[in-house]
């Protein structure tokens, strides 16, 4: 039985296959300095099984009839930070924009890698701040990984996660946990009742093909190199409607992606 003096040493090889699996699986590229980051995220699988390598791990979550386990290595190696209303100015164009379109009827919103749902309820706030709970708008988000669409769900935080949002947000929108449940908070039941989740692969069609007003894609392409990068904006963009917004991070760039969008500010794109 495996310990924590036993972590089994992650071989180029069997890194090398899974940079290639992973790859090909979801466009994420992992780069050589992962490799250890790598090992440490995978090593519980590894020691839950009692195996003595990552290779034999890597063979046995990949297996064409381990879905379930295919699922728990994908999430170990997908990375999700976020917090509520990051890189806030996006907010504010957005909040901006709703108020100079009120008469536009409905508004669908599309969080394309939501992770644990703070990017999701900023969004449904900055909406339901505006167009009210009665509304017609839908926020929906996705992410690559089952365990954050979960916890994303279900809209309830460590009290400390509740930076970024203003006090009469948090008074509108969030409930504080008493009891067993105190140290924490849940969003609001009405606005999360503007919400939807699923999990997705960028890397492919959305078969469904919703239509989306604004999307928020951002700290995603961090992770992509230039052709995947393509790949995604492709789909994405599919999804967004003309006249659409499309939000990336300060951190991001579209350089060298053709996509056809007009600059409207910085990392603001808008679809003719």
């Amino acid at each position: 039985m495996l310990d924590d003096t036993t972590i089994p040493k992650l071989s180029e090889r069997d890194f090398q296959k899974i940079q290639h699996f992973i790859y090909n699986y979801c466009g994420i590229n992992l780069t050589d300095s992962k490799q250890s980051l790598v090992a440490s995220r995978l090593y519980r699988r590894v020691q839950y099984y009692q195996l003595s390598s990552y290779g034999a791990y890597f063979d046995l979550a990949t297996r064409a009839d381990n879905d379930p386990e295919l699922t728990h290595f994908v999430n170990a190696l997908t990375t999700n930070e976020t917090y509520f209303f990051r890189e806030n100015d996006h907010f504010d164009f957005l909040t901006e924009l709703l108020k100079n379109n009120r008469a536009k009827k409905a508004w669908r919103f599309w969080s394309g890698a939501s992770s644990s749902g703070e990017e999701i309820y900023s969004l449904a706030m900055v909406a339901s701040d505006i167009l009210s709970d009665q509304g017609d708008w839908l926020v929906h988000g996705s992410d690559l990984s089952t365990k954050v669409i979960e916890m994303a769900r279900a809209g309830h935080y460590p009290l400390a996660r509740n930076e970024g949002i203003s006090l009469a947000r948090l008074k509108k929108y969030c409930l504080k946990g008493v009891g067993p449940q105190a140290g924490s908070f849940i969003i609001d039941p009405k606005l999360r009742a503007h919400t939807q989740f699923s999990q997705r692969n960028l890397m492919q069609p959305d078969p469904r093909r919703a239509q989306y007003d604004i999307v928020f894609l951002r700290n995603v392409m961090i992770y992509f190199n230039q052709q995947s990068k393509q790949q995604v904006i492709n789909n994405v963009l599919q999804q967004l409607k003309s006249g659409g917004y499309l939000f990336i991070s300060h951190t991001e760039s579209l350089m060298g992606i053709q996509h056809g969008l007009q600059p409207i500010h910085s990392s603001i794109y808008r679809k003719p």
